[in-house]
């Protein structure tokens, strides 16, 4: 079983940019598929992306197609959120998620995930 942590969150300004990063320690990590979801204050954890063992497929929320990208690295056991274009809605706690996968799955449902990272507070300013 993998065990994820999250880093790369910050303050931002409307317009700006930030990688997240989700690091895994533990072994199989290429056996995983990978998401990225948010919770703001008050409201449910929201799906932002996904993606496949592999990397090859990936998912995207809708208020996220087109200024996030996800990503990545099994050698480096690594999971990547570029976000771009950012707005103050984006401010949210983003979580990196894994769930054991046969090859070429996504999951885009937070209760299909099994391990959850800690969390990291992303704040954009208007």
């Amino acid at each position: 079983q993998v065990q994820l942590v999250e880093s790369g969150g910050g303050a931002v300004q409307a317009g700006g940019s930030l990688r997240l990063s989700c690091a895994a320690s533990g072994s199989s990590f290429s056996r995983y598929a990978m998401g990225w979801f948010r919770q703001a204050p008050g409201k449910e954890r929201e799906f932002v992306a996904a993606l496949s063992r592999s990397g090859v497929t990936t998912s995207y929320g809708d208020v996220v197609k087109g200024r996030f990208v996800v990503s990545r690295n099994n050698d480096n056991k690594m999971v990547y959120l570029q976000m771009s274009s950012l707005e103050p809605e984006d401010t949210a706690v983003y979580y990196c998620a894994a769930k054991s996968s046969l090859v070429g799955y996504v999951f885009t449902t937070a209760s299909d995930y099994a391990i959850w990272g800690q969390g990291t507070q992303v704040t954009v300013s208007s």
